[in-house]
C-alpha cells in the first residue's frame, strides 16, 4: 500500500487565505489574488499559518497535482508582493505601428500597411502601459498577465508571407524572474 502525500505551503507574514468552494482566495493590504482549485483526488485544509494538500492514494499522477497546485499558491504568494511584469517590444521595418489601449482592448493600426486595425484582448486586472517601442504588462495573476502578452504577440503573427522579409510584430523581450 502506498503512502499518503501531504505538502505543507507556509503562509506568508501580512496574508490571509480563504478556501471555500474550490477557490483559494488570499489577501495583502487590498490586494487580492484567487485560484480555483477544484481536484477531487486532493484535499486542501488551512490550519493556522499553513495550506496543507494531501492526497490519500501517493501515486505518481497525485504527486504531479500536489506539486503543480503547490506552485500555483506560491504564484498566488509572490503575486501578492510584487507584480507579475513581462515586457514586450514592437518591431517594424516597413511601415510604423502605431498603437492605442481602449478599454480591454490593444489596437494596433498600421500593421505591414493594413487599412484595417488589429486588436488584442487585454484580460481582466491586468495594467498594460506603452512606452515608446516597449509594452509593459503587468499583473498579480501571473496566467493574465502571461495570456494578455500572448494575445499581443498572437495579433501580430504573420502568414502567407517570408519571415525573412517580414520581421514585423510584437515580440516577448523579458518575463517575470529572469531574461530571454
Amino acid at each position: 500500500m502506498k503512502q499518503k502525500i501531504i505538502e505543507k505551503i507556509e503562509i506568508p507574514e501580512g496574508v490571509s487565505c480563504s478556501y471555500e468552494n474550490g477557490i483559494l482566495k488570499c489577501q495583502k493590504s487590498g490586494a487580492e489574488t484567487s485560484r480555483e482549485i477544484k481536484e477531487p483526488k486532493i484535499k486542501i485544509k488551512i490550519e493556522g499559518q499553513e495550506i496543507i494538500l494531501e492526497a490519500k492514494k501517493g501515486n505518481k499522477s497525485d504527486f504531479r497535482l500536489i506539486k503543480t497546485y503547490a506552485a500555483h499558491i506560491r504564484n498566488l504568494f509572490w503575486g501578492l508582493s510584487k507584480k507579475f511584469t513581462y515586457i514586450l517590444e514592437i518591431c517594424h521595418v516597413h511601415f510604423p505601428v502605431t498603437l492605442k489601449v481602449e478599454n480591454d482592448v490593444l489596437t494596433i493600426n498600421n500593421f505591414l500597411g493594413e487599412k484595417t486595425p488589429r486588436h488584442a484582448e487585454i484580460i481582466p486586472n491586468v495594467h498594460v502601459e506603452i512606452k515608446g517601442s516597449k509594452i509593459i504588462v503587468s499583473s498579480s495573476d501571473k496566467e493574465a498577465a502571461g495570456q494578455t502578452a500572448a494575445n499581443f504577440e498572437k495579433a501580430t503573427k504573420i502568414r502567407s508571407r517570408d519571415r525573412r522579409i517580414f520581421q514585423d510584430g510584437i515580440f516577448l523581450v523579458e518575463k517575470p524572474g529572469r531574461e530571454i
